[in-house]
């Protein structure tokens, strides 16, 4: 690999699937389009107008371990994935942003005919109990050895016996070969489905996709140039998207109207035009301001978006050069 090679800013993206249609929509919305040889044979691409910045088209689990072993500077994975398979995901790991796509909760489940079962103490209650009428342990299915191990220590419980799944978990009470199970899921129609419940103290971990970086990796200044390019872009998109300039006409006590939304609805001012009031808002707060704007005798309120909103510093690479002790 030459040095332009190994400077360049590595991200993993998943090779497959729903996640690489959401994270390719994800960086083209910021105006990074994913590019990919023609056919999706080749594994390595790039991020159209962003130069010195590879893409490495990767499995979820196999960004997971890239992350963890530094060949990769980011990877858009499941939070899920980073919490199983890294025993010490925050010393390795930044996650830098969810990404709100890919949601799915890690739950405990159990039969619904375990009328008297609703928590995990309750579950601790019947593990002992089954222990003692059968002569062994509960057995709890699961391909999420980790996340449940850790989540059973919190709760106190330990009578039970962990049977890795193979195939889908949330047969296997019925199918015989557990007892109850630690599964993923995002409707519960499949639990359902398959007479389960979930305890009501039993979510481990509500995942989602997320922008994940490696602490561990080699961040040359090239690679930490072409970071905050990237994180900037996406950061001025994410505020374009969430906020709104509200320009107020008319005559108005300037000084106290932007105190008031400010306090109120965190709204910014900024310099206006031909005596113009104009304040950046949070799009959620639109109705309110301008409702509040009318009342103190604003003739005409007009609203405009964004395509990008770049402010003077970025937090997200803020955070990371923080967590990097840069």
């Amino acid at each position: 690999m030459s040095k332009k090679q190994s400077d360049a800013l590595i991200i993993g993206i998943p090779s497959k699937g729903r996640l690489q249609e959401n994270a390719n929509a994800f960086f083209a919305n910021a105006g990074l389009k994913v590019k990919q040889a023609p056919g999706g044979r080749e594994y390595v691409g790039r991020l159209s107008g962003l130069p010195n910045v590879a893409v490495a088209f990767l499995s979820a689990s196999e960004i997971v371990a890239r992350l963890e072993d530094g060949s990769i500077h980011f990877g858009v994975t499941g939070e899920d994935l980073i919490r199983e398979n890294l025993s010490d995901a925050d010393r390795v790991v930044e996650l830098v942003l969810p990404l709100g796509f890919g949601y799915a909760d890690v739950i405990v489940a159990v039969p619904q005919s375990w009328i008297d079962v609703e928590t995990m103490a309750d579950l601790d209650d019947v593990a002992l109990a089954f222990h003692r009428r059968h002569g062994r342990r509960l057995r709890i299915a699961t391909k999420y050895l980790n996340l449940t191990r850790r989540f059973f220590a919190d709760h106190g419980i330990a009578d039970y016996r962990i049977v890795e799944s193979a195939g889908a978990t949330e047969g296997a009470p019925a199918a015989g070969t557990a007892e109850a199970i630690v599964d993923i899921t995002t409707t519960g129609s499949t639990l359902a489905a398959n007479n389960l419940k979930i305890l009501d103290d039993g979510v481990m971990l509500k995942s989602q996709a997320n922008l994940v970086a490696s602490l561990t990796a080699d961040w040359s200044a090239a690679a930490l140039k072409a970071a905050g390019v990237m994180l900037d872009r996406i950061d001025a998109k994410l505020s374009a998207e969430a906020q709104v300039v509200v320009i107020a006409h008319g005559e108005l006590n300037r000084a106290k109207l932007v105190k008031e939304l400010s306090v109120e609805f965190s709204c910014t001012a900024m310099s206006g035009s031909d005596g113009a009031l104009s304040l950046l808002c949070p799009r959620e707060h639109l109705q309110a301001v301008a409702t509040r704007l009318r009342e103190a005798g604003v003739e005409t309120v007009t609203v405009r978006t964004s395509e990008y909103i770049f402010h003077a510093e970025n937090a997200l690479m803020t955070r990371l050069k923080k967590r990097l002790k840069k």
